[in-house]
């Protein structure tokens, strides 16, 4: 278990920004911050001065706060090095294997493209922690924007190879229409039967359905079970067309 406080700050339509704080130094970061305001504005009511922003990928839903945080606290923006060009704000250029840390808690950087061709995934296995952005989300996994299946395949093999108690904070309320299409893909999956029941539940209440872990997607996820590259881009290709 681990001691970080993390909290959970729905922006935008379907995003969600993770402010962690370590209470032992009393250092915080952001992950992905799709904004500005509501984060300042939860870290102040908190009494937590935000130091670092790490970023996993360039898109604007996960870097669009970064210039005000960073002009409001002079944080320390870590984001992927093979990205530089597209994160202006970028202070420290990350490649695989190197590490960040808050306080004690040490990230090491995995680089998981195929949504995009830097995307990178913080690891804390001292925490059971990983912060998968766009890469790995409940359910399913990112759209292939500039990379590919095969890239992705080792993703989710990457990720699925973590300890089972893991615990996956991506970045987007995408759970229900996933499961909709896990189902699709393995009707007779007793555990995403199951599972479905839960977020439908949780949706109706507009709770959110994440983290979830890597047990969980080992059991669930149509791309992290899929047998190959191959599988996973039909699979892929048949989640971007799919209206169930």
């Amino acid at each position: 278990m681990t001691d970080l406080e993390i909290v959970r700050i729905p922006s935008l339509s379907d995003n969600y920004i993770w402010l962690v704080h370590d209470p032992v130094s009393g250092e915080t970061m952001v992950v992905d911050p799709a904004e500005a305001a509501p984060v300042l504005a939860e870290a102040d009511r908190r009494g937590w001065r935000i130091g670092q922003i790490w970023n996993t990928h360039w898109h604007p839903d996960h870097t669009g706060g970064n210039a005000a945080i960073k002009a409001a606290t002079g944080a320390i923006v870590a984001a992927p090095a093979a990205e530089a060009e597209r994160i202006p704000t970028l202070d420290l250029a990350l490649a695989e294997g190197d590490t960040v840390a808050l306080g004690d808690h040490v990230a090491t950087v995995l680089e998981t493209p195929g949504h995009t061709a830097g995307h990178i995934t913080f690891h804390l296995p001292g925490d059971a922690i990983v912060f998968t952005g766009d890469t790995l989300f409940a359910m399913g996994c990112g759209r292939l924007f500039e990379g590919d299946a095969r890239q992705m395949f080792a993703n989710m093999q990457r990720l699925a190879a973590l300890p089972p108690e893991t615990i996956v904070y991506c970045a987007h309320e995408y759970t229900q229409a996933n499961g909709r299409f896990a189902l699709s893909v393995e009707p007779d999956n007793a555990a995403t039967v199951e599972r479905m029941k839960a977020v439908d539940a949780a949706r109706a209440q507009g709770e959110a359905t994440v983290p979830t872990t890597i047990a969980d997607e080992r059991a669930t996820n149509p791309f992290l079970r899929a047998d190959s590259a191959e599988q996973l881009a039909e699979r892929r290709a048949a989640k971007d067309a799919f209206r169930g």
